[in-house]
């Protein structure tokens, strides 16, 4: 039976891959928030990679306030880079494959295609200069390692803007919802089972890789589009705002071209609606 070892347990694609692992038996799992396991710590990692032989680890752990890291760019940059360095020896030093999810904020978002994972990287805000810091760590550090850029991530778990959208619906608020920046949203429940699929098969198909749902659209379309699931359109005013403002920059374009997923994992890419529509279905 395979060990894994799931970071930052309590965030949102944590959540999601527990909720996974409840109808799995062949594989003995190991969730760790912040509070059992601090990954800064060389310490705390060197005891609990030492209690037992870990075959995968998931880290979920991550720095993810946008906004807030342009002013907190240290603790960023300890969160998402210098810890995923320790995580990725303490993995090599035990030959355990690291599981890495990271951001299509790497890229400044002047693109006019879908991004490839071979394409420029330069990040134009704080946490995804940190995030990719964190992939650079790894890459030099472990050879058997799975990175996953992803854009625009929800779930029924946290703080997300399908949430926050259904919430302000909800109470029939005014939206300012930006045009401004195109992207994919994508369901962590999917991104889960993805990686829980890639750990049962034991696939070695390693390096870097793009994973979002299926198509594009702007935040101001994935907000309309929750709105339509639930009925609430006539009664929510949804506006464009071509002007948000925001502390840290945002990369106009970060759609992520996914053909290397294709094409080493055997895995079915729902449309961002599809994907919308079955977690407003199950909730």
């Amino acid at each position: 039976m395979k060990t894994v070892l799931v970071t930052g347990a309590s965030g949102q694609l944590g959540k999601c891959i527990q909720k996974i692992a409840a109808k799995e038996d062949t594989i003995d799992w190991l969730f760790m928030d912040s509070s059992e396991i601090d990954i800064t710590s060389t310490c705390d990692l060197s005891m609990c990679f030492g209690n037992k032989q870990i075959d995968y680890c998931i880290n979920c752990a991550a720095y993810t306030n946008v906004e807030k890291a342009e002013s907190d760019k240290e603790k960023a940059f300890s969160i998402n880079a210098e810890a995923v360095k320790n995580l990725a020896e303490i993995c090599r030093k035990h030959k355990t494959v690291l599981i890495h999810i990271s951001t299509d904020y790497v890229f400044d978002g002047t693109n006019t295609s879908q991004y490839k994972e071979e394409d420029k990287t330069n990040p134009i805000n704080v946490y995804g200069a940190s995030k990719l810091k964190g992939e650079q760590h790894i890459q030099n550090t472990i050879g058997y390692h799975f990175i996953f850029r992803t854009s625009w991530l929800y779930s029924e778990y946290g703080h997300n803007f399908y949430k926050t959208i259904l919430n302000k619906a909800a109470e029939n608020a005014t939206l300012n919802i930006t045009t401004a920046q195109k992207g994919t949203p994508t369901n962590a429940n999917h991104l889960a089972e993805l990686l829980v699929q890639i750990i049962k098969e034991e696939n070695e198909n390693y390096g870097l890789y793009h994973y979002s749902n299926a198509g594009e659209t702007t935040w101001h379309g994935f907000a309309k589009e929750i709105l339509r699931l639930s009925n609430k359109c006539d009664e929510v005013l949804l506006n464009e705002d071509n002007s948000y403002k925001t502390i840290a920059e945002r990369p106009e374009n970060s759609v992520l071209d996914k053909t290397k997923l294709k094409t080493n994992f055997e895995v079915e890419v729902a449309s961002w609606q599809d994907a919308v529509l079955e977690l407003y279905n199950n909730n």
